[in-house]
């Protein structure tokens, strides 16, 4: 049984949150540059031009990537062999993001009702997915999430009757429905299968999965392809002043359903679809 200090988990948390603002993945920024070479236009190849620079002046200057920092969402693997001392491990956590946001000099954006609508100051708490799975380490992702793409995300449980092309098509006017709103170009995070909530779990863990990878099954790894042919071919573009680069990726994961369901869930991530990883 190898012991891992809540100190420790919290430390890290807090230095994913500011590297995550701060640092977009490689193969994401590989994308935006390939989008900007691909442009012919003048306005779109200028507005993937200002997002390229945006990427620079966030590194040259140490601040956010985006002024919209996000609601803090962590993924945790805890190995079955690990034992967690010092401390309760979601407080451990939450006071890792707390420090992040406080001493990276990030925008806290939560408030502690949907309602009343009282910011919290802290940016917590954060949404914590934990799942126990074998070994003796922790692995942690710190997934911030900003609101303007958040709010264009959709769920629909289908049935099984509903085709490939009933999918594909609410997938497209999905994104048509966001436009411009998301600060495209945008990453799609998509969850097939399973039940309502976890559908779009899958979702958001597919836009933390790196866009170079592409789904192990061929089946998946095909739509993923063809969706993103399809949904720059509605030539929404760059920040949705047209063009060729409405969507960077996008990312498909499935799990096993009901009988009678087939639930499908779109979580929309911004240009700046921010992850960063660590392992105790």
């Amino acid at each position: 049984m190898r012991e891992i200090h809540t100190d420790n988990i919290a430390k890290t948390v807090k230095e994913l949150c500011i590297k995550a603002n701060k640092l977009l993945p490689n193969d994401l920024t590989y994308c935006i540059e390939c989008g900007y070479e691909s442009e012919t236009d003048t306005l779109p190849k200028s507005i993937m031009g200002d997002l390229l620079n945006n990427l620079d002046c966030a590194k040259e200057l140490d601040v956010p990537i985006c002024q919209d920092t996000g609601m803090a969402i962590v993924f945790i693997e805890v190995g079955q062999d690990v034992h967690i001392v010092g401390g309760d491990f979601e407080d451990a956590v939450n006071k890792g993001v707390a420090m992040g946001y406080t001493d990276g000099l990030l925008r806290k954006s939560v408030v502690r009702d949907p309602f009343d609508r009282v910011n919290t100051d802290d940016n917590t708490p954060a949404v914590i997915h934990t799942r126990i799975v074998s070994g003796d380490k922790i692995n942690i992702t710190v997934a911030p999430k900003g609101f303007g793409s958040e709010n264009m995300s959709r769920i629909k449980m289908f049935t099984p009757s509903a085709t490939k092309e009933d999918i594909t098509d609410f997938i497209l006017e999905t994104v048509q429905l966001a436009g411009g709103n998301p600060c495209p170009p945008i990453v799609l995070g998509i969850g097939f299968g399973g039940s309502f909530e976890y559908c779009a779990y899958l979702a958001k863990k597919a836009l933390c999965r790196p866009v170079s990878r592409r789904n192990g099954n061929p089946f998946y790894s095909e739509m993923e392809k063809s969706l993103l042919e399809k949904i720059n071919e509605t030539h929404i573009g760059p920040q949705g002043f047209g063009g060729k680069t409405t969507a960077l990726a996008v990312n498909i994961e499935a799990a096993p359903t009901h009988i009678a369901g087939l639930p499908v869930a779109v979580n929309v991530g911004c240009h700046v679809t921010r992850h960063a990883s660590a392992i105790l």
